[in-house]
């Protein structure tokens, strides 16, 4: 954890900041090793020019923080303490305050922030989120192992969902069923909100779950993924239940057809917009392009929406350790929707599919 904290701030520094201040849950984990929800409280990795890194929060986290690896200092804080006070008067012993301190905009609430500035008003403010989130942009074989294994469980959560579909079950008697299992083996945590979504509400991208009954001759789609060590996945598969119509039939072709095209292209040096055009020109191709509304995809790893954003303008080039995943959808209102995802790990030859569950069409009986 101190090379990716030492190379932050070294990519910070060519900013001109001479310190920053990491607060977000991934990013505090990312750089720690230390995985934890602080609620309301105040967390967050400090850094300065001259002194060892800070680990700022709560009294009764320490050991928790000393037993995840962190080895540097830390200022800790009972719950009837100013948080901002205990940092401060460390710095002040140290003589040491900061000029230029970046800060993760897009994570800072207007009221944290404005604390922040009370503790160090002499000091000015950047942003370090694009600098933290391109370090994170590219993962290591330990992040690989993780990314396989919690895909690994998605394509087990897929599983069991499809084996709970019967005429009469609700949506949310399936989501207890996959996170029932997955419990089972060891998952505290989805990386969101688990949907099973049946019939005409197949054709709402990020609907919700609830008492809907399953009925024969209908969609099934299945969005899910674990948290596995500090590590998310996602995966997204459609099956029929029953017979559907041959439009159906289509739109799932079409679907399955865009993404595998989108897939085969996801090598070294390909802009990532360009993978979002030939799955979103096919679909057009075959009179759907109005019902694909959402982006390609979406970078993973600690959170499930990381970089990079595989949206149709975006000209990053594609490398090697690169995790993300591909998921065209159409969604017709009164006809129902297909979504497939999978998350791609990219190499300098083939990408690598983390998820495996068959996509073929599913009819189940």
């Amino acid at each position: 954890m101190s090379e990716r904290i030492n190379t932050l701030f070294a990519e910070l520094k060519k900013q001109q900041a001479d310190s920053c201040f990491i607060s977000s849950k991934a990013n505090v984990y990312y750089l720690s090793g230390y995985y934890t929800d602080p609620h309301e409280r105040v967390i967050g990795i400090i850094v300065m020019d001259g002194i060892d890194p800070i680990f700022l929060l709560p009294k009764m986290e320490e050991e928790d923080a000393r037993n995840a690896g962190w080895e540097h200092l830390i200022v800790s804080y009972y719950d009837h303490e100013n948080p901002w006070h205990a940092l401060q008067a460390f710095l002040k012993k140290q003589e040491k305050e900061p000029a230029v301190m970046a800060i993760e905009k897009d994570h800072l609430t207007l009221y944290r922030y404005n604390q922040l500035q009370e503790t160090f008003p002499n000091a000015a403010y950047i942003d370090a989120t694009p600098v933290i989130q391109n370090l994170r942009l590219i993962k290591s074989k330990k992040e690989h192992d993780l990314l396989r294994t919690a895909a690994e469980l998605a394509d087990l959560g897929v599983k069991t969902g499809v084996e709970a579909l019967k005429e009469g079950v609700s949506e949310l008697e399936v989501v207890a069923a996959i996170e029932h299992t997955l419990k089972k083996q060891g998952i505290r945590e989805m990386s969101f909100q688990t949907m099973a979504l049946f019939g005409s509400k197949t054709a709402s991208p990020h609907g919700n779950p609830d008492k809907t009954q399953l009925e024969k001759n209908n969609f099934v789609l299945f969005d899910l993924g674990v948290i596995y060590q500090g590590y998310c996945s996602d995966i997204t598969r459609t099956v029929a239940f029953g017979n559907i119509t041959d439009e159906q039939k289509q739109i799932y072709d079409t679907v399955l057809e865009a993404q595998e095209r989108a897939i085969d292209a996801s090598r070294t040096g390909t802009a990532v917009g360009e993978l979002d055009k030939i799955a979103r020109n096919y679909i057009t191709e075959q009179g759907y392009g109005e019902y694909f509304t959402h982006r390609l995809g979406h970078g993973l790893g600690i959170e499930t929406h990381e970089y990079p954003s595989m949206h149709s303008e975006n000209t990053l080039p594609i490398e090697p350790g690169m995790c993300f995943t591909i998921e065209p959808g159409i969604y017709v209102p009164g006809v129902g929707g297909v979504r497939i995802e999978d998350m791609l790990f990219t190499t300098n030859y083939m990408p690598l599919d983390l998820t495996k569950y068959p996509k073929t069409l599913q009819v189940i009986s």
